[in-house]
């Protein structure tokens, strides 16, 4: 008998120690398993971000005498898909050839087609190209006219295979518009194109600079233009350059090198009857002289190349009522500059020196993305695909075709974390704009303003919800009857189950507008409610013991719901006497106008409530828990030693309950800090930098919500999205990590208690 019950006893004991054994493996593997999920999203995060912090790279392809006349190549260039190249030679010819080697059919260099330029003897002297979006070039003679030609590519399937016909038209016109009506040849020129109208500028060989404006109407049955010309001479001292003309066709930029000083003098064009000189940009001469102009992708920023290798940004800024063009930054090629390629949709730019080494640039992001000798190759003049991923050079008669890897020049640390100063802004700030319906869009990738709205957003959420879920905890845990403890704690908690989609619904349909057409009763409620619950508490403790001993200390706090019901509508009912008395009968107007303090429908102070609302169940649950959790032998012998039950309350379980507080405040910190959906639907998604709390604000979290939908995989914006929830990971990581070393630190410190 005494045997059998020692082998149930040891089979019992043996089973407990198989299921403690399993239960610790299943713990351990368990947070194992949770450790490995958190590093895997870590690096997967940081495999998607790193490519944008990645250099430029060239790579050689292939190389073959430059095909077509052998005559001085004036202009290079390609269509979209690299597949075809073009060029201008100083004989008049235009010649199309295949680029690169498709197949046994298609190989690298040869000719597709090949054109004269003009039905006339002249030569070519010279070749503008208007903005990249028209594609139109004008080609300048040595009689003094100019023609406007297209080079077009149609995509045909013979056979089932893509093919690409070029074409040379002239889409204005098959004869030469006369620029110069004395004939003297063109030196230099520049053409642009702005609808029905188009402008050229042409410094001519006895150093004249001639404008000529042109206005045309197309016949519709016939589809030919008649042009009406307006034209003038700009007087301008010393030798002049390049140059350059905007889109809109209302500035003209001349290089001007003279002794010792070097220029660039801004006309402006609007009246052909009196045109003015607008501003001289006048650079160091500690620069050297001026060697290339360049107009960058959207028009608006002037690059100015040197012959000692610095290269400067120049824009429009408004000051002293006009605008005027103003250095921004400035790079370095380290060797004279030849000429300056600009990008055909981004702010990067392809400095050729005269030693033959490239440099690639982008503006926004201030970063030198390459430079050196691409492909080991010493490159004369150089072409970039308009989709930046083909380069072409000419080096000693022959053509080199490489691979251009830029994917993501717009990113930089100083970019995302530093003011940047972005064209046609006034001066240097924090901005996101990630996407605009222009091509020649400047994207803003700074993630200060979404992160300070991150920051806004916890703050204003947790000025709300700390104070009411740590005071509803306390009296909870510690001064509420048992019996009403087990309903109000799990009816508070249910609140988490509150889906936050209908949160944000709420607080952005129906509590904004409420608020923003009650605001003074809302004001006069926040600062009554305090007040009443003290008068009514002073009250309370008036009234005759035999009244105050029918309600136990328990269910006290009960008797304040009428008094919050009555504060609450009698504050709404005033509002609108309130706002005739201070307010002038038009709250928001006041605060506009008056104090200087922008109002938003949807602002801080409506997230701040809704937020808080869905953070308070997360505060209350966890601190309740630990305040009720302290040992009752501690409260016991505070209150045994007379201390009354504020005095063990602050001195004794506080304290000792102080780590699950602060667990508790940093929990729904983390939850307000990733919190989406209520900042998506009760803010404006502004991403501003302000503290006022009457606007709103965009979050990382919102932010990853809305863009992601609608950017390109694996585009910079696709990236920089990553980098954003990749900052959002950083930040709870952060917080939750100081909450465990403070909640440490507490809890060594009061457990001795």
């Amino acid at each position: 008998m005494a045997m059998s019950k020692t082998s149930s006893q040891f089979s019992a004991g043996r089973t407990r120690l198989i299921k403690d054994r399993a239960a610790r493996f299943g713990v351990t593997l368990g947070g194992g398993l949770v450790l490995i999920a958190l590093l895997l999203i870590f690096f997967y995060l940081l495999y998607v971000v790193l490519p944008i912090f990645k250099s430029a790279s060239i790579e050689e392809g292939e190389r073959y005498a430059i095909p077509g006349s052998q005559a001085e190549t004036i202009l290079l260039g390609m269509e979209a898909r690299a597949e075809v190249g073009y060029r201008v030679t100083a004989d008049g010819r235009f010649t199309f050839f295949h680029l690169r080697t498709l197949d046994s059919e298609r190989q690298g260099g040869e000719v597709l087609l090949e054109s004269n330029l003009a039905n006339t003897a002249a030569d070519v002297t010279a070749v503008a190209r208007a903005s990249q979006a028209t594609g139109d070039y004008a080609v300048g003679f040595d009689d003094g006219s100019a023609l406007v030609i297209r080079p077009e590519f149609q995509i045909t399937y013979p056979n089932d295979v893509r093919s690409i016909e070029p074409s040379l038209t002239k889409p204005y016109g098959e004869e030469p518009v006369v620029i110069d009506p004395q004939g003297a040849a063109i030196k230099h020129l520049a053409f642009e194109r702005d609808g029905d109208s188009m402008m050229f500028a042409a410094l001519t060989a006895d150093n004249r600079i001639v404008v000529n404006r042109l206005t045309g109407r197309q016949n519709m049955m016939t589809r030919r233009f008649t042009w009406s010309s307006q034209g003038a001479e700009i007087p301008v001292r010393g030798a002049v350059g390049e140059l350059l003309l905007t889109p809109n066709l209302r500035q003209l930029m001349v290089q001007v090198n003279g002794s010792g000083d070097q220029r660039v003098h801004i006309f402006n064009l609007q009246d052909m009857n009196d045109i003015s000189e607008s501003q001289i940009i006048s650079t160091d001469g500690s620069r050297g002289a001026i060697t290339s102009l360049a107009l960058l992708a959207g028009e608006s920023s002037l690059m100015i190349g040197h012959d000692s290798g610095y290269i400067s940004q120049w824009f429009e800024v408004s000051g002293d009522g006009e605008r005027q063009f103003q250095p921004i930054r400035s790079f370095n090629l380290e060797a004279p500059v030849a000429d300056i390629v600009p990008e055909q949709y981004r702010r990067s730019f392809y400095a050729v020196a005269a030693t033959g080494e490239v440099g690639i640039y982008h503006t926004t992001s201030q970063r030198e993305l390459f430079k050196g000798s691409p492909a080991g190759v010493a490159i004369e003049q150089v072409a970039v695909g308009p989709r930046a991923n083909y380069l072409a050079g000419i080096s000693d008669g022959e053509l080199h075709i490489m691979v251009l890897n830029n994917e993501h020049p717009e990113v930089s640390w100083s970019g995302i974390w530093g003011q940047v100063w972005y064209e046609n802004y006034d001066e240097p700030g924090y901005t996101w704009q990630s996407t605009s319906g222009s091509d020649s869009f400047e994207p803003k990738f700074s993630l200060v303003p979404i992160s300070f709205g991150t920051i806004k957003a916890a703050f204003y959420a947790m000025l709300i919800a700390v104070p009411i879920g740590l005071a509803a905890a306390v009296y909870t845990a510690y001064f509420m009857t048992p019996a009403l403890r087990k309903v109000v704690k799990p009816t508070i908690e249910i609140m988490e189950a509150l889906p936050t989609v209908i949160l944000g619904f709420l607080a952005g349909l129906w509590l904004a507008p409420l608020i923003e057409n009650q605001l003074p009763g809302f004001i006069a409620f926040m600062l009554l409610l305090p007040l009443s619950i003290l008068l009514a508490a002073f009250a309370w403790h008036l009234m005759p013991k035999n009244i105050r001993n029918k309600v136990t200390d328990g269910r006290a706090a009960m008797l304040l719901i009428p008094v919050v019901l009555l504060v609450g509508w009698g504050s709404f009912a005033m509002s609108s006497t309130l706002e005739l008395w201070f307010f002038e009968g038009d709250t928001r107007g006041y605060l506009t106008n008056t104090l200087g303090i922008d109002f938003d429908q949807r602002n801080a102070l409506i997230v701040g409530i809704a937020m808080g609302f869905a953070v308070i169940p997360t505060i209350f649950s966890i601190a309740e828990d630990a305040v009720f959790s302290v040992p009752k032998h501690l409260s016991s012998g505070s209150l045994a030693l007379g201390a009354t039950d504020w005095q063990t309350l602050t001195r004794v379980v506080l304290l000792t309950a102080s780590p699950g507080i602060f667990s508790a405040v940093m929990m729904g910190l983390g939850r307000a800090v990733g919190e989406t959906m209520i900042v998506l639907m009760a803010t404006g998604n502004t991403p501003i930098m302000d503290w006022n709390i009457f606007e709103g604000m965009r979050t990382l979290s919102a932010n990853i919500a809305v863009e992601m939908p609608e950017s390109e995989v694996g585009s910079t914006h696709y990236r920089i999205l990553f980098l954003a929830a990749f900052v959002l990971f950083v930040f709870t990581f952060a917080f939750n990590t100081v909450a465990e070393f403070v909640r440490q630190r507490l809890r060594e410190k009061y457990s001795s208690m």
